[in-house]
């Protein structure tokens, strides 16, 4: 059996993303949870509320020997599957991942119907050194972060003056 290492997305149960994430820690294995903060607002009050980024997902850095281990976990459905493979994601993305959510900007998770734009590198601001790619959404330039591995992108606002051309 492979005893490399890798990231792994892993679908869960609908609404059970921070259980199965206990779950998984509770047998030692190294997850990742991206967890946004939202404003909720009931009836008679207003909280602020930690939700999971991309709903009924949740990352695994596992070997594949621990596949059972975290199939066998109460909340986690299945692995993601791409071209008949179990997906994994490259480092690179986790810790893109990790960048957007340690910043204030505004995210917004869009399953891809969109068309490719240009591929463009940040060169400036809380978001320098990643890779994205542009699209026009609402006559509004915006710049999407595409996690190829699970069909799903993530759009954050900032300025254009921050994007160069590759």
């Amino acid at each position: 059996m492979d005893n490399n290492y890798n990231w792994y997305p892993v679908y869960t149960r609908s609404r059970a993303e921070k259980k199965a994430y206990d779950e998984l820690q509770k047998k030692s294995i190294t997850c990742y949870l991206p967890l946004k903060k939202t404003i909720k607002q009931w009836s008679d009050r207003k909280k602020i509320v930690e939700e999971p980024l991309i709903k009924s997902y949740l990352f695994v850095y596992i070997s594949a020997k621990e596949h059972a281990e975290v199939l066998m976990t109460n909340g986690v459905s299945r692995f993601l599957y791409f071209s008949g493979k179990i997906a994994s994601m490259p480092d690179k993305q986790i810790e893109d991942l990790k960048l957007l959510l340690a910043t204030d900007a505004e995210l917004e998770v869009l399953e891809y119907n969109i068309k490719p734009g240009e591929k463009v590198s940040m060169k400036a601001g809380p978001f320098k050194g990643m890779l994205a790619e542009t699209v026009s959404i609402h006559n509004k330039q915006r710049l999407i972060l595409r996690l190829e591995n699970m069909g799903v992108a993530i759009e954050i606002n900032t300025s254009m003056a921050f994007v160069e051309r590759l």
